[in-house]
C-alpha cells in the first residue's frame, strides 16, 4: 500500500509539474524513430520541496534512497507507456531507464559535503551538494548506458526478448554493467550480449577542490597545518562539457568509493550550477569617513590608499608609484567571468626581491582568486594520463587557469625556463593557450587540441642585482630607458606596466626601509603605524570587494582624452625603420587603467582625472621600455611629494593639475585633432 500511494503521488507530481508532458514529447521523439532500444533513458526534473509538501515519504525516498525513488518514476512511467500507447517498441519495465534530476537539495549541514571534514560519507548512497573549483578534466569518451543479454541456451525461454538489461548505476564501473560471467536466472546457463542493442553515453571525468583549499596556493596557513584532497566528479550525457577547468560550481551527486587500479571516492554528478558572484558587503566606516574627508580632489584617497597600504610589510610612503599599480591590478580581478581587457599585468625590476616578494604575497590574499605560483609545477595547462583507466587524457588546470579572475603570482622570471617564458610571452598577447593531445601518445587515433581563456593578471619580478645580470649590463643609449637586456625584448613588451623598484629609483628610500626591517625584527607583531590600526587588512579586503564590483562607464571628456593620448604617443612613438612602438593592447591597458582608478574612487563614471594617472603611469612604463619623448613624465611623477600631511597632498593636486594642462597640450599638439571624434562620437 505504501508504494501504491508513492506511485499516485509521484503521478500527481508528474502531472502538476509538466514532467508528464515532457515525457511524453520524449517518448514521441522514440516512437517516431521506429527503431528498437535497449534501453530507453528519460530525464525528470524533481523539485524536492515540492515533492515533500505532496508526499514526505516519496520525498524522503527521493532525498536519502534516490535508486529506490527512480524505481516507482520508472513503474508510474512503464504504465503510462502501455496504457497511452506511447512506444510501440517497449516490451519491459526494465527497459525504462529513469534519471531523477534535482533543483536543489535542503539548505541544511547534513546535505553539504566537505572535503577539509573527515571522515566523509560515501556509503549511503544519498545525495549530497559541494563546492568547488575545477582543477583538472579529462576529454570525453564513452560508456555503456545500457545493454540487452540473453540466455546462451537456445531452448530456455529467455534466449529471446528483452527480460535481461543491465543498466548504469551512479558509482558502477563500466564491468559492473557489462561483463561475459552473469547467468541466467532459470536455468544457470552463461548471458551474451547483443551489442547490436548496446546504449552508449557521453563521459567525462573532472577534479575539483573545495574553495578553502586555495590557501594552499595563496601562501596562507594562518600558522595552522590543514589538509585538504580532490574529489573525482563523474559527468555523463547531458552534463558533458558543462564545466570548465578553474570555474567554481555548485555539485548535487552522490559519492561512492570507486574500487579500480586504487580505491577513490569520487562523485556522480546529478545537477550542476555555476556559483554566482560573491555580493560585497559594503566598506568600513574607516574609508567611509576617509572617503568623505577627500571628497574635494579626485587623487587625494587613491594617494592615501596606496601611502597606507600594506603598512606592516614595508613603510608607509614608500612603494607608493609599485602600491597603486597593485591596487588597481586588484581593482580590475572579478569573481565572475570578466572581459579580457581588465587585466593589468606587471613587472617590477628590483634589487630587494624579498620585500617585494612579501609585498606582492600579501596582496594576492586580499582577494579571493590571488595564487601564488609554486616553483616546482606548471603555469599552465598540462596532459597526464587519466588515473581511472578509462582510456581519457586528463588535463591538468595549472596556476593560471586556477587563478581565474584573480591574480597569478608567478615570483621571479629568472626562476623561469626559456621555453616557458616564451610560453608566457605568448599567453599575455594573445590571454589564451592551446594544449595539443597527440593521438598515438594517449590511444587515440587522431590528435586533438583544446583552447583555454586565460582569465588573470600575471605579477612578476626581476632581480637586477644577481651576478649574471651584473655582468650582461649595458650601456643605455635613450633617456629614462632601463636596462632589461637579459629579459627577452618581447616579453617586456608584453607587460602591461614595467616599475622600477630599485635602489635608484625615487621610490625606493632606503633610510625608512632600514628602520623599518629593524622593528619589526625587534617586535614582529607589532603595529608600527597609526595607520595599520586604523585601516586593517580586513578593511582592505572589503574595499576591493565592494570596489571591483562598481559599474563604470566613460564620461565623454574622458574618453576623447585616452583616444587622444593614445593616438599622439602613437605618433611620437613611431620611427621609420621599427614602425610604431605602440601594440593595439596599449589601448585596452589604458581603459583598464583608468577604469581601475575610478574604482578605487568608488565612482561610477571615469573622469578626465582618472585618465591623467593612467597615462602618467602608463608613460612612466613606457619610459622604461623605450625611453623618454617630448610628453617627457619623471619618474615620480605620480608621486612627487612624500605625504606626510594635508599640506603635501594639496601640493600633489597643484602639481597633478599643471600635469593636466600639459598633458591636453600633448593631445593637442601630437593627437588627431576634434574631427576625429565627429563620425562616431
Amino acid at each position: 500500500m505504501s508504494n501504491l500511494k508513492m506511485k499516485e503521488a509521484a503521478l500527481i507530481y508528474l502531472d502538476r509539474s509538466g514532467g508528464l508532458q515532457k515525457f511524453i514529447d520524449d517518448c514521441k521523439y522514440y516512437n517516431d524513430s521506429k527503431q528498437s532500444y535497449a534501453v530507453y533513458r528519460f530525464n525528470i526534473l524533481i523539485n524536492p520541496s515540492d515533492v515533500v509538501e505532496l508526499d514526505a515519504e516519496l520525498g524522503n525516498h527521493i532525498l536519502h534512497q534516490p535508486l529506490k525513488a527512480a524505481e516507482v518514476f520508472q513503474s508510474v512511467c512503464f504504465i503510462a507507456v502501455k496504457t497511452l500507447s506511447l512506444i510501440g517498441q517497449l516490451q519491459t519495465e526494465t527497459q525504462i531507464n529513469i534519471v531523477l534530476k534535482l533543483t536543489h537539495l535542503p539548505p541544511l549541514p547534513s546535505y553539504g559535503l566537505d572535503l577539509c571534514e573527515f571522515p566523509l560519507d560515501y556509503t549511503s548512497q544519498r545525495f549530497y551538494m559541494m563546492q568547488g573549483i575545477v582543477i583538472a578534466m579529462t576529454t570525453v569518451t564513452k560508456y555503456t548506458q545500457g545493454a540487452r543479454f540473453l540466455c546462451s541456451d537456445e531452448a530456455c525461454p529467455l534466449s529471446k526478448g528483452f527480460q535481461y538489461i543491465r543498466v548504469h548505476v551512479p558509482g558502477a564501473t563500466e564491468s559492473a554493467t557489462v561483463r561475459n560471467d552473469f547467468l541466467c536466472n532459470l536455468c544457470a546457463s552463461s548471458l551474451q550480449e547483443d551489442r547490436k542493442f548496446r546504449v552508449l553515453g557521453d563521459k567525462q571525468i573532472v577534479e575539483i577542490i573545495t574553495t578553502k583549499a586555495l590557501h594552499a596556493f595563496q601562501g596562507y596557513s594562518n600558522n595552522q597545518p590543514f589538509r585538504f584532497q580532490s574529489l573525482t566528479i563523474f559527468l555523463r550525457d547531458e552534463s558533458v562539457n558543462k564545466m570548465n577547468i578553474g570555474s567554481e560550481y555548485k555539485i548535487i551527486g552522490i559519492p561512492t568509493c570507486l574500487k579500480t587500479s586504487q580505491t577513490a571516492v569520487c562523485m556522480e554528478a546529478n545537477s550542476i550550477t555555476l556559483c554566482n558572484p560573491r555580493v560585497p558587503s559594503g566598506i568600513s566606516d574607516n574609508f567611509k569617513c576617509l572617503l568623505s574627508l577627500t571628497s574635494c580632489s579626485c587623487w587625494k584617497f587613491t594617494a592615501i590608499l596606496a601611502n597606507i597600504f600594506a603598512s606592516h610589510i614595508v613603510p608607509s610612503g614608500t612603494y607608493n608609484l609599485l602600491k597603486l599599480c597593485l591596487l588597481m591590478s586588484l581593482v580590475q580581478t572579478s569573481d565572475h567571468n570578466k572581459e579580457l581587457e581588465d587585466c593589468l599585468d606587471i613587472l617590477i625590476i628590483t634589487s630587494d626581491t624579498l620585500l617585494i616578494h612579501r609585498l606582492l604575497n600579501f596582496s594576492i590574499n586580499l582577494v579571493p582568486r590571488g595564487i601564488r605560483h609554486p616553483v616546482s609545477t606548471e603555469i599552465f595547462p598540462t596532459l597526464s594520463r587519466n588515473k581511472y583507466g578509462t582510456g581519457a587524457v586528463s588535463i591538468q588546470a595549472g596556476s593560471a587557469l586556477l587563478a581565474k579572475g584573480g591574480i597569478c603570482f608567478i615570483g621571479d622570471l629568472a626562476s623561469h625556463k626559456k621555453d616557458k617564458l616564451e610560453q608566457l610571452q605568448s599567453v599575455l598577447e594573445s590571454r589564451s593557450i592551446t594544449v595539443y593531445i597527440p593521438g598515438k601518445k594517449f590511444g587515440d587515433d587522431i590528435d586533438q587540441q583544446m583552447t583555454f581563456q586565460l582569465q588573470c593578471s600575471f605579477w612578476s619580478f626581476v632581480d637586477v642585482d644577481s651576478s649574471s645580470k651584473r655582468n650582461a649590463q649595458k650601456t643605455n643609449t635613450l633617456i629614462g630607458q632601463m636596462d632589461c637586456s637579459l629579459i627577452p625584448a618581447n616579453l617586456v613588451e608584453a607587460f602591461g606596466l614595467l616599475i622600477n623598484c630599485n635602489e635608484s629609483s625615487p621610490c625606493y628610500p632606503l633610510l625608512p626601509i632600514v628602520q623599518h626591517t629593524l622593528k619589526k625584527a625587534i617586535d614582529p607583531e607589532g603595529l608600527l603605524y597609526v595607520a595599520s590600526k586604523q585601516f586593517t587588512t580586513e578593511d582592505f579586503e572589503k574595499l576591493l570587494a565592494f570596489a571591483k564590483n562598481l559599474n563604470v562607464e566613460f564620461s565623454l571628456e574622458a574618453e576623447r582624452m585616452i583616444h587622444g593620448y593614445y593616438l599622439a604617443s602613437r605618433r611620437v612613438r613611431t620611427d621609420s625603420i621599427c614602425g610604431s612602438k605602440l601594440s593595439a593592447s596599449a589601448l585596452k591597458y589604458l581603459v583598464s587603467l583608468s577604469e581601475a582608478h575610478a574604482r578605487l574612487n568608488l565612482r561610477n563614471k571615469v573622469l578626465k582625472e582618472d585618465v591623467l594617472i593612467a597615462a602618467l603611469v602608463f608613460e612612466t612604463s613606457l619610459t622604461l621600455k623605450y625611453g623618454a619623448t617630448v610628453f617627457c613624465v619623471a619618474p615620480n611623477a605620480v608621486f612627487p611629494f612624500e605625504l606626510y600631511n594635508e599640506e603635501y597632498l594639496e601640493q600633489r593636486d597643484l602639481y597633478l593639475t599643471q600635469c593636466q594642462q600639459q598633458f591636453q597640450q600633448f593631445i593637442a599638439t601630437y593627437g588627431p585633432g576634434p574631427a576625429i571624434f565627429s563620425s562616431d562620437e
